[in-house]
């Protein structure tokens, strides 16, 4: 096995090993693990061995972690060996169980880099090819970590070269770039009260880390007593929003910062982000099937969307939903969501803002009150039913959070009606539901592959159906909630045409007075 070309890059075919300074990353973020670990427990022990002692069995042991840690990236690095051949992809890994991947080169859909900061310092990042495919954790996918910036920008050019689309009038470069006035929209997301939740439980648990966690609760105690209960929440409450807030803002521009999305010769978007980690993710127009835009409560009152992609390949793993790779814009104003829309489907106008959704039936509304108001009643009757059988305290409670509760669920449920809509707008089927979270999807009409129609008892009696479009992009199925049964029905066949219509019962003929014929 040779060692990695000079600049001249490595013949086509020859076996190449990931970056030899892959030890040293794992040496650095070994010794900031324990660290971070190590400290909390020295001061645990610190009270009954001594500081001196607890210091030095903690060192020992780090010591101890960092070394295994290191040896094991090395046999790792030693056992791992790859080569890009004319036909085919190749990793080979393991020590004890050996793992052999192979990839067709012409089923590759994605080539992404990341690099985190360390990473980025040495200027290295990992390789993740996949290609595009539901099969099992891994199994559609190499990947390489790490290798040198060049090398990983090399294999991503290789392995997404294709013949170059036809010119015209969506042409290739940039569609949209950072622009700092999104930053705005950052607190207005749901993870601010997350992360100010976030940062509570966290203060409460490194006070227990240094044995002050009774004198922080004595020190709440004392806060209520001084000031009334009503006040002193609403007061932690801002402070806890406040640093949701700003923790938000860190995450956004972390996440967000240098953005930029281009079309590449060869039908591909790719999208470039990070300001400490960077990444970049490569979709082929091939993959999609649509757009979907979303709009968390917040950011829609503030006139913001946020577009996603709706393309196969996006494998269900816990870290690819962490790191956002379908999300082609930012929240950012609504004008430029459709507009980026449009681009990225090569449409003049984004089917999500091209068509006049139909409303849904009255009954709906019914549905969306009747829910909304019992979701908000149950809080209500076990504060009653508690103060009925404890104290009368918790009675005037249950009645504050009747009157600030049923008309907010009322008007909730109201928004969620109003929301509901579905249409066609050329080559593809618009459905949009949701409240707290609105989404707008416009999937390709020929991405359809199949229909579930849904009926409960209570929708049975009120005319009503919940259609589910089943598509081997994105999610895997959109749903079109609470439509009248015949408008729905008419709607999924006009949307594909023939998939519905062999399970449709015909209407009955009416004799020649007019009146339906009995079946």
């Amino acid at each position: 096995m040779s060692e990695p070309a000079g600049f001249g890059g490595p013949a086509e075919g020859e076996w190449r090993r990931l970056d030899r300074r892959t030890l040293l990353v794992t040496a650095v973020i070994m010794a900031g693990v324990v660290i971070g670990a190590g400290v909390p427990a020295a001061v645990g022990m610190a009270g009954g061995l001594g500081l001196l002692k607890a210091v030095g069995w903690v060192s020992a042991g780090a010591v101890l972690l960092i070394i295994c840690g290191t040896g094991g990236d090395y046999i790792r690095w030693r056992r791992t060996r790859y080569r890009i051949g004319p036909e085919r992809a190749e990793l080979h890994t393991g020590l004890l169980l050996l793992k052999r991947r192979s990839l067709a080169r012409e089923r590759i859909r994605s080539v992404d880099l990341t690099a985190h900061p360390l990473l980025r310092v040495l200027g290295l990042v990992k390789v993740r090819i996949g290609t595009g495919e539901q099969t099992g954790a891994g199994e559609s996918t190499l990947e390489l970590d790490p290798v040198t910036r060049a090398e990983g920008e090399r294999l991503r050019r290789e392995l997404l070269d294709r013949a170059p689309g036809k010119p015209g009038t969506y042409g290739d470069g940039t569609l949209a770039s950072f622009d700092r006035r999104w930053i705005r929209y950052a607190p207005l997301s749901f993870a601010a009260p997350l992360l100010g939740a976030s940062a509570a439980g966290g203060l409460v648990q490194l006070s227990e880390w240094f044995g002050v966690q009774l004198r922080l609760f004595a020190w709440l105690g004392d806060y209520f007593r001084a000031v009334s209960i009503l006040w002193g929440s609403l007061v932690l409450l801002a402070v806890l929003a406040l640093v949701g807030a700003i923790g938000a803002l860190g995450l956004w521009i972390e996440m967000w910062w240098n953005y930029r999305l281009e079309r590449e010769p060869g039908r591909t978007l790719r999208v470039r982000r990070g300001l400490f980690t960077s990444r970049s993710v490569s979709i082929e127009e091939r993959r999609l099937r649509g757009v979907e835009l979303v709009e968390p409560l917040g950011v829609r009152i503030a006139g913001a969307a946020r577009v996603d992609a709706v393309a196969t390949g996006f494998a269900q793993e816990e870290e690819d939903m962490r790191s956002d790779k379908k999300t082609l814009l930012p929240a950012a104003p609504r004008a430029l969501a459709d507009a980026v829309a449009a681009q990225v489907l090569r449409e003049p106008v984004s089917p999500t803002n091209s068509v006049t959704l139909l409303p849904h039936p009255r009954a709906a509304r019914g549905r969306r009150l009747r829910w909304s108001v019992a979701y908000a009643l149950l809080p209500v009757l076990i504060l009653a039913v508690l103060g009925l059988l404890l104290t009368d305290v918790l009675l005037s409670i249950a009645a504050v959070c009747a009157v600030i509760l049923l008309p907010v669920a009322v008007l909730f449920a109201l928004d969620a009606y109003r929301n509901l809509g579905h249409g066609l707008s050329g080559g593809y089927l618009v459905a949009r539901s949701g409240t707290l979270r609105r989404t707008t999807v416009a999937l390709q009409r020929g991405g359809v592959i199949g229909w579930t129609v849904k009926q409960s008892y209570f929708q049975r009696r009120a005319g009503l159906l919940t259609l589910t479009a089943t598509t081997a992009a994105g999610e895997g199925a959109y749903h079109v909630y609470d439509a009248a049964r015949g408008e729905g029905l008419a709607f999924a066949d006009e949307a594909v045409p023939g998939l519905l219509a062999p399970f449709l019962e015909p209407e009955p003929e009416p004799d020649q007075d007019g009146t339906p014929r009995e079946t």
